[in-house]
């Protein structure tokens, strides 16, 4: 019975896989193409880099609606169409705006992933084993993000750092193999419950949690049924604007870190920091494997620590980190101190707020909104992904990296204080006792 919660958890977190593979392996591909088509830095910004985080915002956006209306599952198939049509239309194209098209449906997948996938784990998942299971969707995402840089550095390094299409084109192979996979789960219970199929939400159920009464689970998603039909029932209503206003600053401080500004244009930092093509394609590496290890550890302890206490541990490694990145910068320790002082940074979002983000914010809302908050928390997140790496470029040669890493490392300040003012523990709670706690909050 573990075994299968496991599976279906690791196979729909696998749309994480993709959401990091497509975000990143544009990196490998980003100074060739603006050489490639001569474009200008704000084209190149808002468009050929910016396409696909423009994709994200409507995808999390509207990802509610099909994970709603069709289901969890459902959506998950159609984030894998999405993805496999993105990688082979992007890497076929000849023009910049035919290949920002493609690569806005592959965003469309990312963002539509930040809704469907935590929400669908978060929903089979035991409330002990939620924290680790959800977590899974961010540690596909990390995996994801390591195998697109070392994708992009063997293929520099075997081919030709120009072979652009084949480092895009990469990406429709593990989304074809996600597509096979993701049809063999099964629907959301709650999902079904909320739809009255209560025959079907029995047999999952007693698949995914075989102590968890049918009955009392209907009579909980029942009531706040009722609620709806009595009442408008939306996110934005006072007795949920707690989780909302939680949900908000989650999202946006994990932004404001400058994650994706950093992962988009990562090899064009570490060469503006001094080092060269090579050395800056190597490092880009090394990020992805620090990614990876301690996004390992954020979710092997987050049952047992707790999301406030990893979020805390890494609000301070973002202050201290990100005030390093500057001050090379400023003060040109140019070189071989660039990298540790980013591999720190990247430990402290992956232990921090890598781990919680996507685990808190589908937690807080009940069943029959958890779509909605889940697409708000994901759209404030992806609105801020396409701004803030779009105007990257044009920062980096108007005001210089300096001063853009510590309005990074300022904020992480903030997100500290956030997190020891405002931001309560939800670690080991039912999802239905823990939306209560939370509204009551609103009160």
């Amino acid at each position: 019975m573990k075994q299968k919660i496991w599976f279906w958890s690791l196979v729909s977190a696998l749309a994480g896989f993709l959401f990091g593979f497509d975000t990143v392996v544009i990196s490998g591909a980003d100074q060739t193409l603006e050489k490639v088509w001569d474009s200008s830095s704000q084209f190149h910004g808002f468009w050929v880099m910016g396409s696909a985080l423009f994709g994200t915002v409507i995808g999390a956006l509207t990802g509610s609606i099909p994970t709603n209306r069709i289901g969890r599952r459902q959506t998950l198939i159609l984030i894998g169409v999405l993805y496999v049509v993105s990688a082979i239309g992007s890497a076929s194209v000849n023009n910049p705006y035919l290949f920002g098209f493609f690569r806005f449906i592959g965003g469309l997948g990312v963002g539509a992933s930040t809704v469907a996938a935590p929400v669908y784990i978060s929903e089979i998942a035991p409330a002990k084993k939620r924290g680790r299971l959800v977590g899974l969707y961010q540690l596909n995402i990390v995996l994801g993000i390591l195998v697109a840089f070392l994708s992009n550095y063997l293929i520099s390094q075997l081919i030709s750092p120009e072979a652009w299409r084949i480092m895009i084109g990469m990406e429709a192979l593990p989304a074809l193999i996600y597509c096979f996979l993701v049809i063999q789960i099964p629907k959301s219970p709650r999902w079904l419950i909320t739809k009255n199929r209560i025959s079907e939400a029995q047999q999952v159920l007693s698949m995914v949690n075989p102590m968890q009464n049918i009955n009392e689970l209907k009579a909980q998603i029942d009531s706040e049924i009722d609620q709806s039909k009595t009442h408008r029932v939306s996110i934005y209503l006072k007795r949920y604007r707690f989780p909302l206003i939680l949900t908000f600053f989650v999202a946006l401080f994990n932004q404001f870190s400058g994650i994706n500004a950093f992962l988009y244009y990562a090899p064009r930092i570490f060469e503006a920091g001094g080092l060269g093509e090579d050395a800056a394609l190597l490092s880009s590496v090394g990020v992805g494997v620090v990614n990876l290890l301690f996004t390992l550890l954020g979710i092997s302890i987050i049952d047992r620590f707790g999301r406030r206490k990893l979020l805390l541990l890494g609000s301070i490694g973002y202050v201290i980190s990100l005030t390093l990145v500057s001050l090379t910068f400023f003060i040109h320790w140019e070189g071989s101190l660039l990298p540790p002082f980013f591999f720190l940074f990247i430990a402290a979002h992956a232990i921090g707020s890598g781990t919680v983000i996507w685990v808190y914010i589908s937690e807080i809302f009940p069943n029959l909104l958890r779509h909605s908050g889940q697409s708000f928390g994901s759209s404030v997140h992806w609105i801020l992904a396409w701004m803030i790496p779009s105007l990257i470029p044009l920062l980096f040669s108007s005001i210089g990296p300096g001063f853009v890493f510590a309005v990074f490392s300022g904020m992480m300040f903030l997100q500290l204080l956030f997190v020891i003012l405002m931001m309560p523990e939800t670690k080991g709670v039912p999802l239905e006792v823990l939306s209560k706690k939370l509204e009551q909050s609103s009160s």
